[in-house]
């Protein structure tokens, strides 16, 4: 079995791929938000990252960016009431207004998302309690929530919408999958229970160490790896920051 790096190592080879520590540090982007902060969050804007990422999921994310507006306007800036309240009629001639994406099946996992972020709200107190409290050394848990209680939100959807809203996650992007296999420390299935929570171990280990956020051993871990040695700016960093 390969040993696994330090977090100082794999830092190292992050800076000299990406030309300094200035650049390395555009590319490492924000760092997620406190527990006060995911307090705040109101279910409607919950409702509207998962209903993002799941429309942005084999898709062209500029074209959906382009478009929100437009979904904001057809589904009421994605008010759970109003969503519960909808009938399937309802739904199905939404999916066929020009100002949005027209695609009827992820059309319909906007009311399920929605009743699924009001029957946990319920459970927890808020969605955002929920998700603001959940411990971060077991993150895969709150994946695995919301991919057995949502829809559409298993894969890397789940923890894409988490990370855009701020809360501290690692994701699974190519170059980090590369890395953990490069290393030994997964076989097989990606998304294997065992698997995740390999890796879920991992990225506790390299936490302790370094006292970093998931966030920042993520990106780390996909910018010392991969394909990606050319320095980005501007779109192209954030771009990258997004996908790490």
């Amino acid at each position: 079995m390969a040993k696994v790096e330090k977090v100082s190592q794999i830092y190292q080879r992050a800076l000299e791929r990406k030309g300094g520590e200035a650049q390395l540090q555009l590319l490492l982007g924000q760092q997620p938000l406190s527990t006060a902060k995911l307090m705040q969050y109101q279910d409607s804007d919950w409702l509207a990252a998962f209903s993002k990422k799941v429309f942005q999921s084999g898709f062209v994310w500029r074209v959906v960016e382009q478009k929100w507006p437009g979904f904001c306007e057809v589904f009421f800036d994605f008010s759970i009431e109003k969503m519960l309240l909808m009938s399937d009629e309802m739904l199905a001639a939404k999916a066929q207004d020009p100002r949005i994406i027209r695609n009827g099946s992820k059309v319909l996992t906007i009311r399920h998302n929605a009743l699924m972020i009001d029957d946990l709200a319920r459970e927890h107190g808020s969605f955002a309690a929920l998700v603001a409290q959940w411990p971060t050394d077991n993150i895969i848990g709150l994946w695995q929530l919301l991919k057995q209680r949502g829809a559409r939100l298993g894969g890397n959807t789940g923890p894409y919408a988490l990370r855009a809203m701020g809360k501290d996650t690692f994701l699974l992007s190519h170059d980090v999958e590369a890395y953990l296999r490069a290393y030994q420390v997964i076989d097989g299935g990606l998304t294997s229970k065992s698997n995740l929570q390999k890796i879920q171990a991992q990225f506790n280990q390299w936490q302790q160490e370094s006292g970093l956020s998931l966030t920042t051993l993520s990106r780390l871990v996909a910018l010392s790896s991969g394909d990606n040695y050319l320095g980005l700016t501007g779109a192209g960093a954030a771009d990258m920051a997004d996908n790490a």
